[in-house]
């Protein structure tokens, strides 16, 4: 009987912790160094972004100072879409690559009755195929804050080639449609604008070691 039990404890636990699997790697202790390349979109003309690492390197916050879209009273045609692509080296300590697991994207909007907002994006590796973008809509009245997250798709992140120089590559948009308001008598917008640096874009990082050559 002893044996029985001991026998059942010893597959429960293989079944649970096999040998093969192991945990992955927290993020590396060096200090991780995001390069500005390209910065492109009319929702970040030069000057209005800001990058920066978490301490702890497990993200990379974006901070964005002139991101709204607009229509109605005081809005020009062309602010019914802003976009923002950014070209990013990202330098991770040595033996180590990355992919982005989620994504949290924070803003405000104020959308009169009948008015519509749209927040979406993707990223992808250089040389890779773009993700599919995610869209998120945004239906008025409204006046509040939004947040969306963004998940790996299918829950399958991509990582960066170990020992390649691939930069990363992040596009988001805004949009905003009067739909059945009356854009002469109101405004309606949405915002990924900070000027506090409150309203923080947050990529989370997931890591992964590099086989040693």
């Amino acid at each position: 009987m002893l044996n029985a039990v001991v026998a059942a404890v010893s597959l429960f636990s293989s079944i649970i912790t096999p040998n093969s699997w192991s945990p992955p790697p927290g993020p590396p202790p060096d200090r991780v160094v995001i390069d500005v390349v390209t910065v492109n979109g009319s929702g970040c003309p030069p000057g209005s972004s800001a990058i920066a690492v978490a301490r702890d390197n497990s993200s990379f916050t974006v901070t964005y100072s002139e991101y709204t879209a607009q229509v109605g009273v005081g809005a020009k045609p062309t602010d019914i879409r802003k976009n923002c692509q950014l070209n990013l080296n990202i330098h991770v300590p040595q033996g180590f690559t990355y992919g982005i697991a989620s994504a949290d994207y924070r803003g405000f909007a104020s959308l009169e009755s009948g008015a519509k907002g749209l927040q979406r994006a993707n990223y992808y590796f250089q040389g890779n195929s773009p993700t599919a973008h995610v869209s998120h809509p945004l239906n008025g009245p409204l006046s509040d804050n939004w947040q969306f997250r963004d998940e790996a798709e299918g829950g399958v992140i991509v990582y960066k080639p170990c020992g390649e120089d691939r930069n990363l590559n992040v596009n988001t948009e805004l949009r905003v449609a009067a739909g059945s308001s009356d854009p002469k008598k109101t405004t309606s917008f949405i915002t990924m604008d900070s000027t506090d640096g409150a309203v923080k874009t947050t990529y989370h990082f997931s890591w992964k070691t590099c086989p040693t050559s």
